[in-house]
C-alpha cells in the first residue's frame, strides 16, 4: 500500500488544517466528494493536472487508515 504521508498533509496555514494533498489546495474531503458525485479517477486527474495518480491513491490509503482507526475504537 502507498505511504499516504508522502502526499497528504494537515497544515494550519492550508485550508484551515484540513487534510489536503501536498502542493495543492485540494482537500481529501473534496476529492472524496468528487468521487461520491460520480467523477472518475480519469476526470479528476484531467481536471486537476497538479494531482498525480499516486497522490490520488494516497487519498484512498489515508481514508482507509482513518476508517480502520474509527472501527477499532
Amino acid at each position: 500500500m502507498i505511504d499516504w504521508r508522502a502526499y497528504i498533509i494537515a497544515d494550519d496555514s492550508v485550508l484551515s488544517g484540513k487534510p489536503s494533498i501536498k502542493n495543492t489546495r485540494l482537500s481529501v474531503e473534496f476529492v472524496i466528494k468528487l468521487l461520491a458525485n460520480g467523477w472518475t479517477e480519469e476526470q479528476i486527474l484531467s481536471n486537476y493536472p497538479r494531482l498525480s495518480p499516486e497522490a490520488l491513491r494516497a487519498v484512498f490509503a489515508f481514508t482507509h487508515e482513518c476508517m480502520q482507526d474509527e472501527l477499532m475504537t
